[in-house]
């Protein structure tokens, strides 16, 4: 575990040059987020978050009300990067299957380039994140709903073998399956990530598409 230098404590009175609240709350983000991957949300607790900062409890709750909070904005905040790739594949006219494979792309590299937020996201149990699971569920559903417009497009354009619910269920979970199995079992023998990725979505797009 990387070693992080304490930070000089400031007094509630203390004045921060302009912009500090705002560089500040992103580092109680990125060592919170470190912290809910490495111990758990209930075992990063405040005291844990605001150490790893060099700060007080009473300073980080200045920033934050609660550490559901800090979650909520950590998935906010992840989800928003899916999104945004999301909404610019979307944006281009394209065949329903191209656009759908950019999508199972982009959920990948969002993955594997946020290992984390992935984590916290979908790979934590229920329960687990408090009132921030509400936040994940939500924003999580809509990229679910993305992803089902595009397959329902492939049945409108007659290549679907099956119920687009169905059908996005499978592509969702594979993609998922093997991105979450790379992040949790670094040390296992992977093949060529790009290649078991395009393969990966070669073989659940031929199962579900007619000729």
């Amino acid at each position: 575990m990387a070693v992080i230098e304490p930070r000089l404590r400031t007094t509630r009175s203390a004045r921060k040059a302009k912009g500090d609240g705002h560089e500040r709350r992103a580092e109680i983000l990125a060592a919170a987020e470190r912290l809910f991957v490495e111990q758990g949300y209930e075992g990063a607790t405040i005291r844990k978050i605001a150490d790893a900062v060099g700060l007080s409890s009473t300073a980080l709750y200045m920033h934050f009300k609660d550490k559901a909070e800090i979650l909520a904005e950590i998935c906010e905040a992840g989800f928003g990067k899916l999104a945004t790739v999301t909404d610019e594949i979307e944006a281009e006219p394209q065949p329903a299957e191209i656009s759908l494979r950019r999508k199972m792309r982009a959920y990948a590299d969002f993955g594997f380039a946020n290992p984390n937020a992935y984590r916290l996201i979908y790979l934590t149990r229920p329960g687990e994140a408090g009132s921030a699971e509400g936040v994940a569920r939500r924003v999580g559903r809509g990229l679910y709903d993305r992803l089902r417009s595009t397959v329902e497009d492939m049945a409108k354009e007659g290549r679907l073998n099956r119920d687009p619910h169905t059908a996005t269920q499978l592509i969702w979970g594979g993609v998922h399956g093997l991105v979450s199995l790379m992040l949790t079992k670094p040390y296992f023998d992977w093949d060529d990530r790009d290649a078991l990725i395009e393969s990966m979505m070669n073989a659940i797009i031929a199962d579900l598409t007619r000729e």
